[in-house]
């Protein structure tokens, strides 16, 4: 129902000269907006239909004791859901959260986490219904499928048909696992996966340097379509998009029949996180230009916004309506980074922009 509809029913009429601002319109396209601003680096941030906001902390920040928070204020932050699950270099064990980046949603009310376990070894998925803070699932993927030196971050979740999708970019590779047993297929090789050698990450104009060599990074960035069907996918380090049949990954195909059925959907840029809305539109973090970048569903990729406060956009996720909330966190400043010790100057950020299109898939 609409104003003009409304106001007769009430009594009241809308003259053809009005001018009275309608508190509901919408952000113009590209509005950008600060949602909190933290001493600690978000590394991954999710946010519900009903304006609760979730982030990781990224495990490359300087210990804080904290690995997963809500944002309960424009500086506020909380331990969540317990501090009894957060941990420290005294604490860290099975039973509390250890090194965790990836974060998402379900359309079952469970907010999921990749914790990639770097200091106990293990790759686990943590999920928590979103009310109450309960944990309902925590899955420890086997060595096999996730070694030591993996880097397990981004994640899509399809729980109408139980399956969880992730990227590691470390050794690069796509794994879908089986929520209700535990079951993981992993799938690499493919040239897709690897960093071009020709997409270059200069944040801020300048080179920049992982480990001391020129960064290069693998499979990153995921999307999930509307139906479940398809999975995307590219390069951190990488221009082009690329998309693959789910049902292959969860049916058991061979990784030739996988390999085969992978199609280019387009370019992107290079790119920390990446999110697919309802109507296929997808959106990328753009680290070198300090914004976020559309793709829509005819193959056009455009600016969405530019602005210096995008000092390292690391991930984009849905939230109510048309806002795509970012976790801001200048990685290239931390001492993985710099060689040199961490130079990253707080505040660090979440923001959202309005992207006017159909916004969050959950599934």
């Amino acid at each position: 129902m609409t104003i003009r509809t409304l106001l007769p029913r009430l009594g009241l009429a809308l003259a053809a000269t009005c001018v009275m601002p309608l508190a509901l319109a919408a952000p113009a396209i590209g509005t950008l907006e600060s949602v909190a601003e933290l001493p600690i680096r978000p590394g991954n941030v999710t946010a519900t239909a009903d304006g609760r906001v979730f982030a990781t902390v990224h495990p490359l920040d300087s210990p804080s004791g904290l690995q997963l928070i809500e944002i309960t204020g424009s500086d506020r932050y909380a331990a969540w859901p317990s501090a009894e699950l957060q941990s420290d270099a005294d604490t860290r064990g099975d039973k509390r959260i250890d090194a965790p980046l990836g974060i998402t949603q379900d359309g079952r009310g469970r907010l999921w986490i990749t914790d990639m376990g770097l200091n106990i070894g293990k790759t686990r998925l943590w999920a928590f219904d979103i009310a109450s803070g309960r944990l309902e699932r925590r899955i420890v993927l086997p060595e096999a499928v996730a070694p030591k030196d993996s880097f397990i971050q981004d994640l899509v979740v399809d729980a109408e048909r139980g399956w969880v999708y992730l990227a590691d970019i470390n050794n690069p590779a796509l794994l879908a696992v089986r929520i209700d047993s535990g079951e993981v297929r992993r799938f690499q090789g493919y040239p897709s996966m690897q960093a071009e050698p020709d997409a270059q990450l200069r944040v801020g104009g300048e080179q920049t340097y992982f480990g001391g060599q020129p960064a290069a990074v693998g499979v990153n960035p995921l999307g999930l379509s509307a139906d479940g069907e398809t999975l995307y996918f590219g390069a951190m380090t990488g221009t082009r998009w690329y998309a693959v049949p789910t049902r292959l990954l969860r049916e058991g195909a061979s990784d030739r029949q996988v390999q085969a059925a992978i199609r280019e959907v387009g370019r992107k840029p290079v790119s920390d996180g990446a999110a697919t809305d309802a109507a296929g539109n997808h959106f990328f973090t753009n680290l070198n230009q300090d914004g976020i970048d559309w793709l829509s569903a005819d193959g056009t990729l455009r600016p969405l916004v530019r602005d210096p406060q995008l000092n390292w956009p690391d991930s984009v996720q849905f939230g109510q309506d048309s806002w795509l909330y970012i976790s801001v966190n200048q990685l290239h400043k931390t001492a993985a980074f710099t060689g040199a010790g961490d130079q990253g100057q707080p505040p660090y950020r979440i923001m959202r922009v309005w992207t006017g299109t159909a916004g969050a898939v959950r599934r």
